[in-house]
């Protein structure tokens, strides 16, 4: 009871000191990265995962707070996280987007959303002075975090989490 507590507290403040919420759709690197970046700081995460949690990797850990679509098909996942963020940004190391990372600008593009795409030539200081002021110039309150999946990046969890990292600790109330 006591740790439950604890966690609610920490949550909360949280919520107070980020005014918005990060969603994913659970696949390992990129989305993981966001999702343990948003877990560790207390800010709240969601999203939408395909029927059944799968990833990569097998499940999806239940540690995220995640939905799962009707379908297992990862397409519909995407296309409805960017549905329901205001805005998405995708990371990746390249600077060209393929797959899945690609077929999220899209969906967020067919859906009249902002997207936003970091990539890892670009440092982490200028990748993350874009993010805050991306952010703050579209007012989000849902920021949609996508990206490759490990097997395709290995190197992009550090880079989402670096990002992360230095583009909202800035923007702290």
């Amino acid at each position: 009871m006591r740790t439950q507590r604890r966690k609610e507290a920490k949550t909360q403040e949280g919520a107070k000191r980020f005014a918005f919420k990060i969603v994913s759709g659970g696949q390992t690197g990129a989305d993981r990265a966001a999702l343990d970046w948003a877990i560790r700081h207390a800010v709240p995460h969601g999203g939408w995962c395909p029927r059944g949690r799968l990833a990569e990797d097998g499940v999806i850990p239940a540690r995220y707070a995640l939905k799962e679509t009707p379908d297992a098909d990862y397409a519909q996942r995407t296309e409805w996280n960017a549905r329901d963020a205001d805005a998405t940004v995708i990371f990746s190391c390249r600077r060209y987007l393929r797959g899945g990372s690609w077929l999220t600008r899209h969906a967020a593009r067919e859906l009249g959303k902002p997207c936003l795409h970091l990539y890892r030539e670009l440092g982490i200081e200028r990748a993350a002075e874009r993010l805050r002021a991306f952010l703050r110039a579209r007012q989000v309150r849902v920021l949609n975090v996508a990206g490759p999946r490990l097997s395709q990046e290995p190197e992009i969890g550090a880079f989402v989490e670096a990002v992360l990292q230095g583009a909202l600790a800035a923007s702290r109330a």
